[in-house]
């Protein structure tokens, strides 16, 4: 069996198509090479709880996106990735395309939710949407943000100890988006 027959049968084994769940891994990923500097799919794999196959896999689509390259090495079969150089750069630039990666995943998981929510089990066939208008400084918006954050704190170390799951505990799609609205450009200038 070839590593790429690996690779494929890890990505059925993680739920093959669902990209939600290619986003944690690739974003897991990056916040790993953030802290550590160097890592091997290997050692990816062991870091955060995943097959060497399916970090392998992950790690090559964000080199061939831009936002990791390989790190020089002495022979060997171990491939060490790393952040692309010229961090601030490649971080502007990873930060805004992989935001927009981001929000066209929720976007789309989004969609899929609303076209199959009738095929989910009576007990999920929920959702909590809402949305709503504050007037902040910026200071407040930052302070809500981070208290979300605290919030949602005691169920993020789920993703990478499953046995620390709930019986019956699903993943969520948790997002917020807190950002200033703009006025059309008919409105006039802004204000500070």
């Amino acid at each position: 069996m070839t590593d790429d027959d690996l690779e494929a049968a890890d990505r059925r084994t993680a739920g093959g198509g669902d990209e939600l769940r290619e986003h944690e891994v690739r974003t897991a990923l990056l916040e790993l090479l953030a802290e550590v500097g160097t890592v091997t799919a290997t050692e990816a794999a062991a870091r955060l709880g995943h097959s060497s196959g399916l970090c392998s896999f992950h790690l090559r689509q964000l080199a061939r996106h831009g936002y990791i390259e390989e790190a020089p090495h002495h022979g060997g079969r171990a491939r060490p990735w790393r952040l692309r150089r010229n961090p601030a750069a490649a971080a502007a630039a990873a930060a805004e395309s992989f935001g927009d990666l981001a929000r066209g995943l929720e976007d789309e998981s989004w969609q899929r939710w609303l076209t199959q929510r009738d095929q989910a089990p009576a007990a999920w066939r929920h959702d909590e949407a809402f949305s709503a208008v504050a007037y902040l400084t910026p200071e407040e918006m930052s302070r809500v943000a981070d208290g979300i954050r605290r919030m949602l704190a005691p169920y993020r170390d789920r993703e990478e100890r499953p046995l620390s799951r709930p019986e019956g505990a699903r993943p969520v799609a948790l997002i917020t988006r807190l950002f200033p609205l703009l006025p059309d450009s008919a409105d006039g200038p802004d204000q500070d």
